[in-house]
């Protein structure tokens, strides 16, 4: 079941409505008891529904927990959808600069703060979840990535686990290193990590980029599940048949 409601949002370009999602698990009308992990995603118009994502193609994630009767909440909001590329400021914990697009402040922080301080307690309020950390995950593709490990890493007081497909580390990859190896991490933080080997020409020294992060995460302690998707490519299609690596390694070992 997924409930799909609007809400307002402090957006870069001031106060806007944003379609807001959560699915919830086949067994909770039925156990009228029981609370739930939750998973909160980014870009939520492409997690559920082909007809809002943005290309025509979501990434079934309703579709997969039922089959599996997966015991999980996922909670998303959409991105910003701005003409000028107001996502990548959303998304992006870093300023950076693209050679299509130009310069870009990041807003990210401000996203994350909303997240924690506005877009949880609002789910915690109204569904059966597990609010503390253990059960509290994070995920998402692309700068949704890039958001994910900043989440992780910046708010591990929040989020014991999260998963990052296709992560924009490009953005800042000295930043995002920095903070890797100055992040306060409590012990057992999980993340899951791929990169599609079609995408890897995209992005110049992506290859070697993301073979770094890797290891510097794995020094951190972090539980690690790292990979280059065979065939893999920066699409929703791509993305959704990683799913079973995604939700094994976040849903595994959790104790309600």
């Amino acid at each position: 079941m997924i409930k799909k409601w609007s809400m307002s949002y402090p957006a870069v370009n001031g106060t806007e409505q944003r379609r807001a999602y959560v699915y919830l698990p086949t067994m909770y009308e039925a156990q009228p008891e029981r609370r739930f992990p939750v998973l909160y995603m980014f870009d939520g118009q492409n997690v559920f529904f082909n007809e809002d994502a943005t290309y025509g193609k979501s990434w079934g994630v309703a579709d997969y927990l039922d089959y599996t009767d997966t015991p999980l909440i996922v909670a998303a909001i959409e991105c910003n959808a701005g003409a000028n590329n107001e996502r990548l400021v959303e998304y992006s914990p870093y300023r950076f600069d693209d050679p299509t697009y130009g310069h870009f402040d990041g807003k990210g922080q401000a996203t994350m703060s909303w997240f924690i301080h506005r877009f949880k307690p609002l789910i915690d309020q109204n569904f059966r979840t597990l609010p503390d950390r253990a059960n509290t995950f994070i995920g998402g593709s692309s700068m949704g990535g890039l958001m994910s490990l900043y989440a992780l890493l910046q708010y591990n007081d929040t989020y014991s686990r999260a998963a990052a497909l296709s992560p924009s580390i490009w953005v800042a990859p000295d930043k995002l290193s920095g903070l890797v190896g100055r992040a306060k991490l409590a012990p057992g933080t999980v993340l899951y990590m791929d990169y599609g080997s079609r995408e890897m020409g995209n992005h110049e020294g992506i290859r070697r980029e993301f073979s770094a992060l890797s290891g510097k995460l794995m020094t951190r302690g972090i539980h690690l599940t790292s990979r280059i998707v065979p065939g893999g490519t920066h699409s929703e299609a791509s993305w959704e048949k990683q799913l079973p690596f995604v939700f094994h390694t976040l849903l595994y070992e959790v104790e309600e």
